[in-house]
């Protein structure tokens, strides 16, 4: 069975960074991609930042050059570091981790960002 299990959020005033950490356990194999997703309120899931087993990073456009995610690969963890937060990054951030096969998701995080 595969656990994917997010922690970080929280409520964290506009301008300020916050770190989330995402960490897979149990029978996944090998990691290609690990990744974060989000959900704005009444919105559907976007995509927010991914991070492959050979450190290749993709970026939403709106994240690009305030996030960075980075990974641990011995510990099938990733980071998603977040800076000059805005109360639109106010959403449940999801950690995916995916093999060749099949795809993994946590159950989420919630950020709030208060102006």
């Amino acid at each position: 069975q595969v656990q994917v299990v997010e922690s970080g959020g929280g409520l964290v005033q506009a301008g300020t960074s916050r770190r989330l950490s995402c960490t897979a356990s149990g029978s996944i194999g090998s990691l290609n991609v690990m990744g974060w997703y989000r959900q704005l309120p009444g919105k559907q899931r976007e995509f927010v930042a991914t991070v492959t087993s050979g450190s290749i990073t993709n970026y939403a456009d709106s994240v690009k050059g305030r996030f960075t995610v980075s990974r641990d690969n011995a510990e099938n963890t990733v980071i998603l570091q977040m800076n000059s937060l805005k109360p639109e990054d106010t959403a449940v951030y999801y950690c995916k981790a995916s093999t060749l096969y099949s795809d993994y998701w946590g159950r989420g995080t919630q950020v709030t960002v208060s102006s």
